[in-house]
């Protein structure tokens, strides 16, 4: 058992207290985005193991048999395959996409796409909200349900998108559409896709690889889309909520044309200890919340908007996966001594255990971080070994590290590799 020391990634879009109070410690003031649990290359968490404090990465690079098991070790080269973050987005993540894992392996090795995958693994995750209240976008709406909002919001720059999908309600006519905002098409006729976009967009930020600048009436389409979201907002009913997310990201992006792409997707506001899985070629944007996010250890991302930073528009459209479908919100199922959300990738599964005073065994044969997630956990190797975990705190066992039992009261998550 190890203790871990986690680091913090303070990306502009991260609350300034949600991290700070979760953990314990003062907020300085800066945005506190992600905490970071695992081995990736990019951040890895550090162990104080023999009276020496070392990097998860490259402890486990020393013998990866002894802490990750022979069969995880061989299967994913000697690499611990999940990470585990906090994620508290006080705004809007961008609006984005992750490869499958082939995708991912061809453009890592191919140096014209350097600028867009950072690794060669695909990058499923899975958030589960920590407080009620969590914010998303993602996979696109069922077009029926997209044609009752245009409806609904009655923005005249939307009637020839309104138009195309009501030609095409599926697949198709989604690619279509998004090729046509992305590449300034009905949106913004004769234009192409915004240069410099959101509230952090400054001269020299990275372009798109649209066609051209930002025209007026991509401005215009947007501000009438926040008018009538704060319209609809107001009247209440069935899209009130919705509305006014598209309100607030037709206020914070003026020249985005994500904000017009973010109208086809599903809306969702997740309860404590509601999830999504979100699988590679699925759009979907963070807008608001405290979350637990687990996933494959990659950091590839493609950006569609809400953004100063790249977006790839062709190769953006390729990754993506326009099948429509209804939002599905995961729930916790019983499997043994905890709950786990059933996902279907064997990179990671996430459990929470609801800690009593009784000693409760935690599975073994395979790596494992623990996250306190609300009072304190008391961890006990069977040498005698104990490991106190407050709420924020956070510890690794290795797949030699068999038979440690936790006891309360408190909650515990727990991210490991699925079967």
């Amino acid at each position: 058992m190890d203790r871990l020391d986690n680091p913090v990634r303070p990306y502009a879009w991260g609350s300034a207290c949600d991290i700070p109070e979760f953990l314990g410690v003062p907020a300085d003031g800066t945005p506190q985005a992600e905490l970071w649990m695992g081995a990736h290359p990019g951040d890895s968490s550090r162990v104080l193991r023999g009276g020496t404090s070392r990097s998860l990465l490259e402890l486990i690079a020393a013998d990866p048999a002894a802490e990750l098991g022979p069969a995880v070790a061989a299967q994913y080269g000697g690499r611990l395959p999940f990470l585990l973050k906090v994620l508290s987005a006080g705004r809007p993540l961008s609006l984005q996409v992750h490869p499958d894992r082939a995708r991912a392996a061809a453009r890592f090795a191919d140096p014209l796409f350097a600028d867009d995958y950072t690794d060669d693994n695909h990058k499923p995750e899975l958030i589960c909200a920590l407080r009620d209240g969590f914010e998303a976008l993602c996979g696109f709406r069922p077009v029926p349900g997209t044609l009752a909002l245009l409806d609904e919001l009655a923005v005249p720059g939307l009637a020839a998108c309104r138009q195309l999908l009501a030609g095409r309600p599926g697949a198709d006519g989604l690619r279509a559409a998004v090729t046509d905002i992305l590449s300034g098409g009905s949106a913004d006729p004769g234009s192409g896709a915004a240069a410099g976009t959101g509230p952090a967009a400054e001269p020299g930020a990275a372009a798109r690889t649209g066609p051209g600048p930002v025209a007026g009436s991509l401005a215009e389409t947007i501000a009438a889309v926040g008018r009538a979201g704060q319209r609809v907002a107001a009247g209440g009913g069935r899209w009130a909520t919705a509305g006014r997310a598209y309100a607030r990201l037709a206020e914070g992006y003026p020249r985005d044309p994500g904000v017009l792409v973010a109208l086809l997707l599903n809306h969702a506001v997740l309860d404590e200890g509601e999830a999504l899985f979100v699988a590679a070629g699925v759009p979907h944007c963070y807008l608001h919340g405290f979350g637990a996010e687990a996933m494959a250890a990659s950091d590839n991302v493609l950006r569609a908007g809400l953004t100063s930073k790249r977006v790839n528009v062709p190769e953006l459209l390729e990754v993506l996966d326009f099948r429509p479908a209804p939002l599905h919100v995961l729930h916790a199922e019983r499997d043994g001594v905890q709950e786990t959300y059933p996902v279907p990738v064997p990179d990671f599964r996430l459990g929470r255990l609801v800690l009593g005073a009784g000693p409760v065994p935690l599975p073994g044969g395979g790596p494992q971080i623990l996250l306190s997630i609300a009072g304190t956990a008391r961890l006990r190797a069977p040498h005698g070994t104990q490991l106190e975990l407050a709420r924020g705190q956070s510890a690794y066992l290795a797949a030699s590290g068999t038979g440690v039992t936790a006891t309360g009261p408190g909650t515990l998550l727990r991210a490991t590799v699925g079967s």
